[in-house]
């Protein structure tokens, strides 16, 4: 929320060179934040660690940090996530968060989600003491040092403004405030929950006049407009090359009609009958030598009832200097600290954020106390004679969802996870099975590889972007098409690879992918082979739709049924490990391939393979990808998301013939959501292969958080109007909450021109009503949504879709529904009525003038408008509450039978 991404992570975006621009990663954090946070799930201490008890003596030392804002919250996290139990944090106010609740206004920063990362802190057992701090009530660092701390961090900011000396002895009852006096008055009367008054906002009339060109100005700049300042002009001492803010603040000032006044230098406040009335300014320059400098002769005079000076913070009070003695300050009257350990003179004692001098954002102080965290456990642990690296090894962030078992038994074999490479690219050779399964892979199936006499040589270009997405680049490709053949490498590197890999990683499945022409004793050797070399189980390649079928392998073996039993009846009689037959999509019906297969003796399947398809010509009519000079290409095969209906019908369909077979499934498997139908659908396990090529092998990581997620979040009873991982949507407008304006003004309005003005208006007016009607509002009592059933286990779900799945003939149609539209969320933008009128029913009227769409009685329920809708669940299927009756054209001959 109050990242500058756009001078950081964004601003680096190497993606902001393409088309598309850069990925919205403050826009992503946000979004996963607020999600996590509507779950209600506490933090939890890092589960390998002991129990508290039985943690070592070192960690049970008295820990202390001054001041309770961002460097603070974030030092005693990590301090508690290493295993400290005795943190506690000491704060002058009555509220945590430091200058990110006092200064940063809740449009931009609310309280609740301060409080969120203070709760989250609190959960690993750190204690905060309010109304007590350093210079208050005695509290010095000797004092806490005779009380037994160990270790102090000093957070606690500038407390003070840099005050120029033109507005010294100035009152806020003159019309002069300092950001320190305004953005608290404006926090404690807009952000529920920071304090137990209910105070106004300042009352700011007329022109206003904000000095400073960093964050803070911005903030006093929007926050005077909403306390009702009529113009706020904000005035600077040089260009605007030279703004401090990030973009992001100055243009939303700019968009909230702020006005920008570079190259003043403040001189003179005017007063008249003890008010402001106007500042004088002089103009700057700056010379050849890059030096700014100011001109007495160019004056200039504004006319003001307000000004609000945003010139930083400072280190005044001495009461504060004299608490930290006997430490060291430098020439800007700061203490001294170690840039990389955060250490100050005093060895015990750690500092950073604001008062460290080089923090200027909200991050910056996070990451202070972040890095701080790190060598005070190394200066704790050294205090007891225990060495620690001098690299910061910081553990991570745990919940109880980290804790779900995600493990599953199929065929007598144990997965850690249901996750595994695909027999494809990802698994070109035995160095990137090693990569995978150290990234946390379950499971991998090898490359396809042959006896010698079969052994294979590809052409190039081989894999290339699908077009089912359209003209997207980059990663993120819908789906792919290849005319690769099975490995290059010999069955002896494999057998070789096999038994290296299963030495070192003795706890992960390893497949042996193997493919043979229609030979028993082809397939006797090979599988006996791949058995010997110490693989968990076999993979029949029976499946591949290129190249490989014209030499009478792969795909001609496996659309034949007698075909497929017979092999599996060769390998079932040589080998004794368990195999699985990996089927193509490219059938009439997959699921007498499955029967065959098991009929066979195969212990599962693998559906399915790509499906064959030709991917796209150029306007030439050359194909892509066109090998050699002829520019020649063939049918491949299609993966990634564009297969996953196929793949999904494919399995449910072999699971619901064929109850208890073990299927292994592949096809269009990005997420851990797609992978969760998947074993809905009847599936034990996931293979994956396309999701890899559009990044690398660390999307692991969210496949295995985000199934245990998913598991978790199925066991709270308050979040079962969740779809998964998505909370109900909320009416809203671009993100923010709106009312029902019918409710409010007795009509409708759309939500665009001179309409959106009027919602504006007329929701601006009854915020103030409510604001007039509203009590001191407090945040409530947190409480964490825990467990009331069993969280399921893989084993549990695999298959729970089927009983929804049936034939054409199953379904009901006498229970209809028809289209319900939100014209509060609706943007007005008329693709519900054209798809209507072009494509269905033309059940769908738009208004000429409003653009407000309704639905009619002609409505048939096909949902055709809801799928083309850009907002979503701005449009919802409910029930028809009047009789279906189906617009014949003309009358019947005869009655139907149904």
């Amino acid at each position: 929320m109050v990242c500058p991404t756009s001078d950081l992570c964004v601003g680096g975006c190497n993606l902001y060179a393409t088309e598309e621009g850069p990925i919205n990663i403050g826009g992503l954090q946000q979004f996963a934040t607020e999600v996590f946070k509507a779950m209600n799930i506490p933090q939890i201490r890092n589960p390998s660690l002991p129990p508290l008890e039985d943690m070592p003596e070192a960690y049970h030392v008295k820990i202390a940090l001054l001041g309770a804002g961002p460097a603070s919250l974030s030092c005693a996290s990590f301090l508690a996530r290493l295993g400290y139990s005795n943190i506690t944090i000491f704060e002058k106010q009555e509220y945590a968060g430091g200058l990110s609740t006092s200064e940063i206004p809740q449009f931009r920063l609310p309280y609740d989600v301060v409080n969120f990362e203070a709760e989250l802190m609190k959960d690993l057992g750190v204690k905060i003491i309010f109304s007590k701090g350093l210079a208050m009530h005695g509290m010095t660092l000797r004092t806490l040092k005779e009380d037994g701390y160990e270790a102090v961090f000093i957070g606690i900011g500038l407390p003070e403004p840099n005050r120029d000396i033109i507005f010294q002895g100035l009152r806020m009852d003159q019309g002069f405030y300092t950001s320190k006096d305004f953005l608290p008055l404006v926090a404690m009367a807009s952000k529920p929950g920071m304090c137990a008054c209910h105070s106004p906002l300042p009352s700011i009339h007329g022109t206003v006049i904000v000095l400073g060109a960093g964050d803070t100005a911005f903030d006093c700049a929007t926050s005077a407009l909403r306390c009702g300042a009529r113009r706020v002009f904000v005035v600077f001492r040089k260009g605007f090359t030279n703004i401090r803010a990030v973009p992001e603040e100055m243009e939303l000032a700019k968009e909230e009609k702020c006005e920008f006044l570079p190259f003043l230098s403040p001189r003179k406040v005017v007063l008249r009958g003890g008010q402001i009335v106007a500042m004088e300014f002089v103009r700057t320059e700056q010379d050849n030598e890059g030096n700014w400098k100011e001109d007495e002769d160019q004056v200039v005079r504004l006319k003001a009832d307000v000004v609000i000076s945003a010139f930083g913070s400072v280190l005044s009070d001495n009461k504060v200097r004299e608490a930290m003695t006997p430490i060291k300050f430098n020439r800007w009257g700061l203490p001294e600290v170690d840039l990389e350990t955060m250490q100050t003179s005093e060895p015990w004692v750690f500092a950073g954020g604001d008062i460290g001098g080089l923090a200027n954002t909200t991050v910056e102080s996070v990451n202070d106390g972040k890095q701080a965290s790190w060598y005070m456990h190394r200066y704790i642990q050294s205090l007891h004679g225990i060495a620690v690296s001098t690299v910061p090894e910081l553990p991570l962030f745990y919940t109880p969802i980290d804790l779900v078992d995600i493990s599953v038994e199929m065929a007598g074999l144990k997965f850690p996870n249901p996750f595994g490479l695909a027999s494809a690219t990802p698994t070109t050779s035995s160095s990137m099975i090693r990569r995978a399964f150290e990234a946390g892979w379950g499971f991998a199936v090898t490359k396809t590889f042959s006896l010698d006499k079969d052994i294979v040589t590809n052409v190039s270009p081989r894999i290339v972007r699908g077009i089912t997405s359209g003209p997207m680049y980059g990663p993120g490709q819908g789906s792919f098409l290849n005319i690769e053949l099975i490995s290059e490498k010999t069955a002896a590197y494999w057998c070789k690879s096999i038994a290296e890999l299963k030495a070192d990683f003795p706890n992960h499945i390893l497949i042996a992918s193997i493919m043979c022409s229609y030979s028993r004793e082809d397939w006797t050797e090979l599988s006996k082979m791949a058995e010997v070399a110490g693989a968990d189980a076999l993979e029949l390649n029976l499946s591949c739709p290129h190249g490989m079928g014209e030499r009478g392998m792969g795909l001609a073996c496996g659309q034949d049924p007698e075909l497929v039993r017979n092999i599996c009846r060769w390998v079932r009689q040589a080998v004794q490990i368990p195999f699985f037959a990996k089927l193509t999509p490219n059938v009439t019906d997959i699921v007498n391939i499955a029967m065959a297969a098991q009929e066979g003796g195969a212990d599962g399947v693998t559906a399915t393979n790509t499906v064959s398809g030709l991917m796209g010509l150029k306007a030439d009519s050359t194909p892509w990808p066109a090998v050699g000079g002829g520019l020649r290409t063939t049918y491949g095969g299609v993966s990634g998301n564009a297969i996953r209906p196929i793949a999904l019908r494919a399995v449910s369909a072999i699971a619901r013939a064929l109850p208890g077979f073990p299927i292994l499934a592949t096809g269009g498997i990005d997420s851990a959501e797609s992978g969760l139908q998947f074993l809905h659908s009847g599936a034990s396990v996931l293979q994956v292969c396309s999701a890899i090529q559009n990044q690398d092998f660390t999307v692991i990581d969210d496949y295995c958080t985000g199934l245990r997620a998913l598991l978790y979040l199925k066991s709270i009873e308050e979040l079962e109007d969740w779809n998964g991982q998505s909370p109900a949507t909320m009416r809203h407008q671009k993100g923010k909450p709106v009312p029902r304006i019918a409710d409010l003004i007795g009509k409708k309005l759309p939500s665009f021109g001179p309409y959106l003005e009027q919602r504006k208006k007329i929701i601006a007016e009854n915020k103030l009503k409510l604001k007039e009607q509203s009590i001191a509002a407090a945040l409530p009592e947190k409480k964490h949504f825990f467990p009331k059933k069993p969280i399921p286990a893989i084993k549990d779900v695999i298959g729970k879709a089927l009983q929804y799945i049936g034939t054409y003939g199953e379904l009901c149609n006498t229970e209809q529904v028809v289209a319900l539209i939100d014209e509060e969320m609706c943007i007005n933008c008329g693709k519900c009525y054209m798809t209507c009128n072009d494509s269905g029913y033309q059940a769908i009227q738009f208004d000429p003038e409003t653009h407000l769409p309704t639905v009619t009685d002609s409505c048939t329920g096909c949902t055709l408008c809801l799928s083309v809708c850009p907002v979503i669940d701005c449009i919802r299927m409910v029930s028809r509450t009047t009789p279906y009756e189906p617009k014949r054209g003309l009358p019947l001959a005869m009655n139907p039978a149904c």
